[in-house]
């Protein structure tokens, strides 16, 4: 095997192993697990989540990540806030939006999850609408109106999907590679 198809062989090995551990049942002794209860209409709702990221990862032993994974939280939660509408059979007219940020950490990966009670599914940006040498000094005017946070979010994120809820609403995931950043001199 040349050396080409031998990296993309590892690449498509570390995805499986990623996907089996994304659908296995939590350990504890295998990893750390944590789940935020936030409110959309609380005043301090991005900062608390921007907070309890930094606490759990730093906590872990991954504070690598910390900057990459509060701005990925930064972004979903900020998404919940400006674009969410809550589907009548899970909220109560003129109640708080609910949501729920997940952290999964395995040696490997770390998982983010931010569910709410939309189940209108993400608009999840493709990739670059313009070529760089177009942008120049108006990169702001060429850049769309939406769609920028999750544009951000796929960039330091190694994967980016999103799940509908059992009963009704949805969940966007990520998925960072511990110790990428790191090692790389890029982004987790």
């Amino acid at each position: 095997m040349n050396a080409r198809k031998a990296r993309q062989h590892e690449q498509v090995s570390a995805e499986i192993d990623a996907f089996a551990h994304w659908f296995a049942k939590p350990d504890p002794s295998a990893g750390h697990f944590l789940t935020l209860t936030l409110f959309a209409e609380a005043p301090d709702t991005a900062r608390v989540a921007r907070d309890m990221t930094a606490v759990f990862l730093r906590g872990a032993g991954v504070d690598a990540m910390v900057d990459d994974a509060q701005l990925i939280v930064s972004e979903l939660v900020g998404n919940v806030v400006n674009h969410v509408v809550p589907e009548r059979g899970l909220a109560q007219p003129g109640g708080s939006r609910r949501m729920d940020v997940s952290f999964k950490l395995w040696p490997k990966w770390l998982f983010i999850g931010v569910a709410d009670e939309d189940s209108t599914p993400p608009l999840l940006p493709l990739g670059d609408v313009f070529s760089p040498g177009l942008m120049g000094e108006l990169s702001e005017a060429v850049l769309p109106d939406s769609g920028r946070g999750l544009l951000i979010v796929q960039r330091l994120a190694s994967a980016v999907w999103w799940t509908p809820g059992e009963g009704g609403g949805k969940t966007v995931w990520c998925r960072m590679d511990v110790g990428r950043g790191a090692e790389a001199g890029s982004p987790c």
